[in-house]
């Protein structure tokens, strides 16, 4: 009777386990570490987890491989990672935090700047192709699949042939300064639905908005 009894607890603690896990996330914005990167349309996932950490008066730390803070939202535990590998080596961070935490691929989100949107656009997609972008590329290098959630933040296309990289590494202009404070905080309204709600009810709600 007792072997029973303990059986059945040790499967009851595998359960509640696999659920603990099924309600951690890992989200990472994307971007260049140092103070000439810091306002640049190439940092948006940066800036988007910035804003969210001081809406929720939350502190970053530098950890392995990237700052990092942990958000708690309706039960779910969310990581913010920052890489600190510079956007072309991204990958790394995300598989590190991804094993260290024991994160499942299916409750990963990145956020990334997409010049193929406009400004202020939000696209969320549940796989898809790097689109030519260095961070994703290694990501999807680093986890040896594309099968992950991406949030991609409008960054625009005003630029002359031959000047993406210095589009994409430049500031905001005056303009978008003024309106992104409306965007960032639609992008933590994103983040908040991703872990609630799900992937295909968050991407209904905010796609196009």
């Amino acid at each position: 009777m007792l072997s029973v009894i303990k059986k059945l607890f040790s499967e009851q603690k595998v359960k509640e386990t696999q659920e603990d896990l099924m309600k951690k996330f890992l989200v990472a914005g994307l971007g260049n570490i140092g103070p000439k990167y810091h306002n640049t349309r190439h940092n948006i996932g940066f800036k988007i987890l910035d804003y969210l950490a001081k809406q929720e008066e939350l502190s970053f730390e530098t950890k392995k491989l990237g700052d990092t803070t942990t958000y708690k939202y309706k039960g779910k535990t969310i990581i913010l990672l920052k890489p600190n590998t510079y956007m072309n080596l991204s990958g790394k961070a995300v598989r590190y935090w991804l094993e260290k935490e024991k994160i499942s691929l299916e409750n990963l989100l990145v956020i990334t700047d997409d010049i193929n949107l406009p400004f202020g656009a939000i696209r969320l997609k549940s796989k898809g192709s790097s689109g030519g972008h260095n961070g994703l590329k290694d990501i999807e290098a680093q986890l040896q699949t594309s099968q992950y959630c991406r949030f991609r933040f409008g960054v625009g296309d005003e630029f002359g042939k031959g000047r993406q990289v210095d589009y994409v590494l430049g500031e905001w202009n005056d303009e978008e300064e003024k309106a992104i404070p409306e965007r960032l905080q639609k992008g933590v309204s994103l983040i908040q639905s991703f872990v609630t709600a799900g992937i295909a009810n968050t991407m209904n709600t905010f796609n196009g908005k």
